[in-house]
């Protein structure tokens, strides 16, 4: 299983696509993106979607490769990336995944645990639950269905609860009762990179290209998605806060500091998700591309 997926990690504006690219180059391979964002061509700039330079120096997957109107889980991704690695390993032993979407990169990385089907009305009754009574009352019941759970998903977030709720009722049993139980297996070694700085650079990175973005016209950009804007792609950060501003709730100044505040809250997020992974190797952001790809080279001989 000499095959070997390079998973660059961490958070927004940090260099990920810069070091994607010198690997791609130092291994001679191609590169996945794992950004949930940056697979609809509508929204490049929003997104910070590599540019055409960036796009030539090495072939891309998952890059503009869908519609804002098209449905698109993390499921299908999924199921698509798995595929393109396949055809990748045929030629490829080594194939770079770039991307800041936590969930993106480990469904991937480990796939998704088995779930029984359940009926889809019980997603249907609890969302009008959930438009009836508030998201206390599902957590309420989440809790005394599935203690684990409760205690362990997202629970601000009305999609996890939900979710686990079905789980529950569908079946009778807990949600947490089928975590863990059936991953599948995957037929290459990771070796995960993940870049990080003082959190004030972060952050000072983050506000410089919230400013390079409006420059080159992000303003323009969301307006020309504003009628798709219930669309759940467009769910996301600066396309939120723009449309805010469209429709005249906010002054144009409040949207970018509420969009600057926003990615920070973002990249704040993103750091405690990947560093969860003890098998994260980190490095500077600034740190030589030759450190990085010696220790690629080193993990590769102790597997291979």
């Amino acid at each position: 299983m000499n095959k070997y997926l390079i998973s660059i990690v961490g958070p927004t504006g940090i260099g990920k696509t810069a070091l994607s690219l010198e690997l791609a180059k130092q291994f001679n391979t191609e590169i996945l993106s794992a950004d949930s964002r940056q697979f609809f061509k509508e929204i490049p700039i929003g997104t910070a979607a590599p540019t055409a330079a960036e796009l030539a120096v090495a072939p891309h997957h998952f890059i503009h490769n869908k519609s804002i109107k098209d449905p698109y889980s993390v499921g299908s991704f999924e199921k698509e990336a798995i595929a393109k690695l396949k055809e990748l390993f045929r030629s490829k032993s080594t194939v770079i995944m770039v991307g800041g979407s936590g969930l993106y990169v480990d469904a991937v990385i480990k796939g998704f645990d088995t779930f029984p089907d359940v009926a889809p009305e019980l997603r249907e009754q609890l969302n009008l639950e959930l438009k009836a009574k508030g998201l206390e009352a599902l957590q309420d019941e989440l809790k005394q269905l599935d203690p684990k759970s409760y205690e362990t998903i997202a629970l601000k977030n009305p999609h996890r609860v939900i979710r686990a709720l079905e789980i529950c009722r569908g079946t009778g049993l807990p949600f947490s009762s089928f975590l863990n139980q059936n991953k599948p297996e995957r037929h290459f070694k990771t070796i995960s990179i993940g870049l990080e700085a003082d959190r004030s650079l972060i952050y000072e990175r983050i506000n410089f290209r919230v400013d390079k973005m409006l420059e080159h016209g992000l303003i323009e950009e969301a307006k020309s998605v504003f009628e798709y804007r219930k669309c759940n792609a467009l769910n996301t950060v600066a396309y939120k806060e723009l449309f805010n501003y469209f429709n005249k709730e906010w002054t144009l100044e409040f949207a970018v500091s509420e969009i600057k505040k926003n990615t920070r809250r973002f990249a704040k997020r993103q750091l405690t998700w990947f560093k969860k992974d003890p098998s994260t190797q980190w490095f500077k952001y600034d740190t030589d591309v030759k450190v990085i790809t010696d220790y690629i080279k080193q993990e590769q001989q102790k597997t291979s």
